[in-house]
């Protein structure tokens, strides 16, 4: 879009998990671009992101981008019925890169995120002296061994890592579909509370390319 059109300003919504984050990539944003083309900011805040951003994105053809932090339902519901994209990261040179590429016409990132599913953690139990595993419902896509997640609680990402554990009723698995219920167990990290929602992902690598 940015390259089909003749756009001088990128307008961005910046959402993110702390202040410090929100400023510096408002920040870097802004230094970035030259006399042709610019990135300006319009709105900066803390938190996920809402159904007020998305409506502003809209009628201010903005970029949304958060850190560290997810939109709620209904941001998703209105981002989706407006074409309206949330681009999520959490590292700001990332963000930053994937910036100055979208600005400079090189679209393609060298990893790109494939999400596999959701789950929801309905209760939260002991296992052993000092682990603690999380009963879930997938609830959409699927949750497979091996591949990436994130807790999140109250849209944003408190924990990123892998399952030391997945299971279905006593048995290891390798993967959970939507609908089903399972238990899972977090390599190195034990604060997990009913409510919270677990992100599945896999990483996939793509070659930059430079068109003519």
């Amino acid at each position: 879009q940015l390259k089909d059109s003749e756009v001088k300003e990128v307008a961005l919504i910046v959402k993110g998990d702390v202040q410090g984050s929100v400023e510096a990539i408002a920040q870097a944003a802004e230094k970035l671009g030259n006399d042709e083309i610019r990135a300006r900011v319009i709105h900066a805040g803390v938190g996920g992101v809402t159904e007020s951003d998305v409506t502003l994105a809209a009628t201010s053809h903005a970029i949304i981008v958060g850190f560290n932090v997810r939109a709620n339902v209904q941001a998703r519901q209105a981002a989706e019925q407006s074409g309206i994209e949330i681009r999520y990261y959490n590292i700001i040179y990332d963000l930053v890169d994937d910036l100055r590429a979208a600005m400079s016409g090189m679209l393609s990132p060298d990893l790109r995120e494939n999400m596999l599913g959701n789950a929801e953690v309905l209760e939260v139990f002991s296992v052993g002296k000092a682990s603690k595993a999380a009963g879930c419902r997938i609830t959409d896509g699927m949750v497979r061994r091996g591949a990436q997640v994130r807790l999140i609680r109250d849209n944003v990402v408190i924990h990123e890592g892998e399952l030391s554990s997945l299971r279905r009723f006593k048995d290891e698995v390798k993967e959970v579909p939507s609908g089903q219920e399972c238990g899972m167990a977090f390599e190195k990290y034990q604060d997990l509370k009913p409510g919270d929602v677990i992100e599945c992902y896999e990483v996939e690598s793509v070659a930059r390319t430079l068109e003519a």
